[in-house]
This record gives structure tokens, sequence and C-alpha cells, in this order.
């Protein structure tokens, strides 16, 4: 139990690192004097040191065994989140803000390595649902913290806090034993083991499992870009509020966790996902058109994201754990893949919500909505396709 609270903290990391502000972005941009565009590449630099990053840290996980690495990152996430607290522009923060990340996704990327090393097979996945409703207590208290501090103290608070976020995940890693042993490391130079992504996305079926998490993911990040000011300046709900609106989402994605880990033995992992990702783009279709005429008010926009935030409790767990069970001998370096896959079309819905924004909720509609039809598109073509009699898909 305790592997399991710690192995859900270091996956937390990417939730933690951005959903703890996310009520401060309007009261960032009145004291830094930057616009909501420009406040909204927060988020895509943070993802912008995200996505590469954890391309760098899987090899060399897979050749150094998976703390190590962990430890370095915790570093450099404490170093980033003090810069971002004593910021004084917004190109500052945002240049901050991508140190952090490169420092966060060591954590979250070899967590999940670390979930290959111990279970294989739809116990993987299982144990992935199970870390996912761990992780998620998060984003779910998240922005209700974010929006307490704000209500004593300035967004610098919100930044320090994750500083002290860092110190303690630091400390506990140390209480968290090696799961990648010397006779299981890869033992080729690391130029030869970056080598390995070329075949890697040569693999049809490995595709669809990324594109299927990669995909959701932009959608869900345009959401979280394009939400605090679509809620609290379009629609003037308070930053406390906001928070509890947020937190709604996690708590269908914790239900959905519960309900994919009882039926993966029954039904399969790959129809699971297939069937969320089809969900999925359903709501977000709705939502686009919510949005974009204004029906229903704050809930024609509230209510679909709830279904559409719900479903990432059988998208992601089922995704990453099928691309890591194709390759275990480098789970570190699938694992790098899917996770640069997955913040990669992140960069790309914030930034398509920030470059389209318009004072209204329409550019987060239509982002989340092409998002999502991509997703499903991936995990009914390329993954049905790709199936073998084994996967139980």
């Amino acid at each position: 139990m305790r592997v399991l609270a710690i192995l859900g903290l270091l996956m937390a990391f990417a939730s933690i690192s951005t959903d703890l502000y996310l009520p401060a972005l309007p009261a960032m941009a009145a004291t830094l004097h930057a616009s909501a565009g420009m406040m909204e590449l927060t988020i895509s630099g943070y993802l912008v040191g995200f996505s590469p990053g954890q391309l760098l840290w899987g090899p060399v996980s897979d050749r150094r065994g998976r703390r190590q690495p962990i430890a370095i990152g915790l570093v450099m996430f404490i170093a980033g989140s003090a810069g971002c607290a004593l910021s004084t522009s917004a190109p500052m923060l945002v240049a901050f803000r991508a140190v952090q990340a490169v420092g966060a996704c060591a954590s979250v990327v070899l967590a999940r390595a670390m979930v290959r090393d111990l279970y294989a097979g739809p116990v993987a996945a299982q144990m992935m649902s199970k870390l996912m409703t761990v992780m998620a207590i998060a984003p779910l208290i998240g922005p209700s913290v974010g929006g307490a501090i704000l209500h004593v103290a300035s967004w610098r608070v919100v930044f320090w806090t994750l500083v002290g976020v860092g110190l303690a995940t630091l400390a506990a890693l140390y209480t968290l034993p090696e799961t990648l042993p010397q006779e299981r490391r890869n033992r080729e130079p690391l130029r030869r083991a970056w080598a390995t992504y070329g075949s890697l996305v040569g693999h049809k079926r490995l595709v669809g499992y990324a594109g299927a998490g990669g995909f959701f993911y932009g959608a869900t990040f345009a959401y979280i870009a394009g939400s605090p000011f679509a809620y609290i300046s379009y629609h003037h709900v308070s930053p406390q509020f906001y928070g509890a609106l947020f937190g709604a989402g996690i708590v269908g994605i914790m239900v959905m966790n519960q309900v994919n880990t009882r039926l993966i033995p029954r039904i399969g992992s790959d129809r699971l996902m297939r069937a969320a990702t089809l969900v999925a783009a359903l709501a977000g279709l709705i939502l686009a058109v919510d949005a974009w005429t204004n029906f229903g008010g704050l809930a024609g926009l509230v209510v679909p994201v709830f279904v559409m935030v719900s479903t990432s409790g059988m998208i992601i767990a089922n995704s990453i754990a099928g691309a890591l069970g194709l390759f275990p001998e480098v789970a570190g370096s699938v694992s790098a893949l899917v996770g640069a896959a997955q913040y990669g079309t992140g960069i790309v819905g914030s930034l398509l919500v920030g470059a389209f924004a318009n004072g209204t909720p329409s550019p987060m509609g239509f982002v989340i909505a092409a998002m999502n039809v991509c997703a499903a598109l991936c995990a009914v073509l390329l993954v049905r396709t790709g199936a073998t009699h084994r996967d139980g898909g």
C-alpha cells in the first residue's frame, strides 16, 4: 500500500504542477500585465518541457534504474517551482514552467515504467487504474487548495507550496525500492537506446495506443487552458466555485477508474478503451455546439465536460498498459514515447485554445471536439486492426 501511494504521488506530478495554480491564472494575468492568451502559454510552456523531457528520462532509466533519474528530476522540479514563484514577467514564468516540467516528467514517466517492472498483462492495467485513482486526488483537491491559498495569500504562495511538495516527495522516494535490478537493465549505449524510438513508432498498434491517449490529452489540456477563462471570466464564477466544478470531473475519473478495474477481466482493456473514446468524442461534439450557441449557459459546458473528463478513467490507464505490454524489455522507452505523444498533443490543444481565444468558450469547445474524434479514430482503427488473440481486445 505504501509503494502504491508513492507511485500514485509520482504519477500525480503532472496534475499537481498545473491544477494547483489554475484558479490563479486571472490574478496572475493582472499582476504580470499579461493577456489571457499569454497566461495560457504558461500551460503550453510547461508541456513543451514535459513532452520531449520524457524522451530523455526513458532510455536513461532503462540503463541506470528508476530511482536516480526520478531524484534528479525532483531537484529540477523544485528549482523550477521556486523560479515560478520569483517571476516578474509572463515570459520569465513560462520559462521556469518549462524547467519545472522537465523535472516533473521524470516522476510521471518512470512511475509508469515501475508499474510495468512489477506487473504484467491485465494485472498491469488494473494496477494502472488503481494508481490513477490515487493520483486523481491531486487534481480533485488541487484547484480547491489553490483557490483557498488565493483567498489568504498571493499566487506566488501557490508555487512555494509546490516547492514543499517536491521536497516531501524527494524524501519519500528513498523509502521506495528500486524496481529494475541490474540484470534487467539495458546495456546498450544511450545513443543506440534513443534510436529505439524509430522502431517503436513504426508499430501500428503502439501508434494506436499512443494516439488514443495522446489526442485525449490534447482535449484535456484544451479544457485545462480554456476553462479558467470560460468559467471565471465569461460565466463569472468564483475561483472557489471553479475549483469545485473542476473537482467534480475528477470524481468522475475516480469512479470510472474503479469501474474499469472491475470490468477489465470480463470485457478486456482494449474494448473498454475503444468504447470510452467514442463516448468522449460524442461529449466533445455536444460541448462544441453548446459553446458556440451558448445553449444551456454554464451547465451546457459543465455537463459534457464532466462526461468527457470521466472517460479518462478508461482511456488513459488502458492505453498506457496496452502500450507497455507490447515491449516490456524497454518499458522506460515505451512509457516515455507514449507520454511524449500525450503531452505533445496536449501542447497543440492548449496552444490552439490560446491562439483562437476570443473571449468566449467556443475555441475550447471546438478543440476538445476535434481532439476526441481523433482519439476515437486511433482506438477504433489502429488498435483493432493490429490486435492479436493474446490481448483480449
